[in-house]
């Protein structure tokens, strides 16, 4: 039946209820009294009735709404590098549920409060995200790369500028951009105290001789003389960066995370890098773990 007809009907029997109950009423011996009683119960209801339907339709709009500012924030993290994939499922679960159920007052509202609370959460993750990014702006000032990698703060040096190729000694170049780095860190309490990883990185190309053996040893050795070089005092001989120790450990990962591709020179050269990481502290991983629950 179409809309119309069937709002008109609702109308007509809006108007007709009433004299109904006065004809049944009356017929039936019920006083003027229990009459009006009854006609107000049916008012109540009636008003109950529009209250609800004025919230629900209230509440669609801001359920639209909070749908909205999820998607947009979702997008735009997205584009930043943070892989939310799984807080996606859930909300496109709960959107399709929502959608699939005869959606009555309750079940809206509880949608509506689980979106505003997603979109919570990625607004904090994004503001957390942006903060660091920010505190770092003067390292991308320098020709350095800083971007979300893995859902980390990643800030990389390209490897041919720290490194003469197959080497693990520091170049006089690469010093210089090391003490820059740390310079930045030193200038910033906040990230000062934070935690970081020095990430060994090479191509794909095997190692021919040489004392490390493999990519796995050469980009280890590199990582290690990166981090050395960090948080060695400025009197020691090959230090300078005087970063506190306790916060930086290194790893390498030989060619087993790319950024570009290994079949052209130009994608091998950036992915012989050495990447320092922010690690996230407890309270991160936390609230990035609480998203996909």
């Amino acid at each position: 039946m179409h809309p119309r007809v069937l709002k008109g009907r609702r109308t007509a029997f809006a108007a007709f209820l009433p004299a109904v109950i006065a004809s049944s009423s009356l017929g039936c011996g019920y006083s003027e009294e229990e009459w009006k009683a009854q006609l107000d119960k049916y008012n109540r209801l009636q008003s109950q009735h529009q209250t609800t339907e004025g919230r629900l339709a209230e509440t669609q709009k801001e359920l639209e709404a909070a749908q909205a500012k999820v998607a947009e924030l979702t997008k735009q993290l997205e584009a930043a590098g943070v892989d939310i994939g799984k807080l996606n499922e859930n909300l496109q679960a709960t959107s399709t549920q929502v959608s699939q159920l005869s959606s009555t007052l309750e079940e809206r509202e509880k949608a509506l409060a689980e979106f505003k609370a997603r979109a919570r959460q990625l607004e904090a993750i994004k503001a957390r995200f942006e903060t660091l990014k920010k505190k770092l702006d003067e390292l991308t000032k320098l020709g350095l790369a800083v971007n979300i990698r893995n859902n980390r703060m990643v800030i990389s040096l390209p490897g041919d500028v720290l490194f003469d190729s197959g080497r693990e000694t520091l170049k006089k170049e690469g010093k210089e951009i090391l003490l820059k780095v740390a310079t930045v860190v030193k200038n910033d309490k906040s990230l000062l105290q934070r935690d970081y990883q020095v990430a060994g990185h090479t191509d794909n190309k095997p190692l021919v001789g040489g004392q490390f053996r493999d990519n796995w040893g050469l980009s280890l050795m590199r990582a290690r003389e990166v981090l050395v070089f960090l948080v060695s005092p400025a009197d020691v001989k090959g230090g300078g960066g005087a970063l506190p120790v306790a916060n930086w450990s290194a790893a390498g990962f030989a060619d087993t995370d790319p950024v570009a591709t290994n079949d052209t020179d130009e994608g091998r050269q950036k992915n012989r890098r050495c990447d320092l990481i922010v690690v996230p502290s407890v309270e991160e991983m936390l609230d990035l773990r609480a998203i996909t629950q």
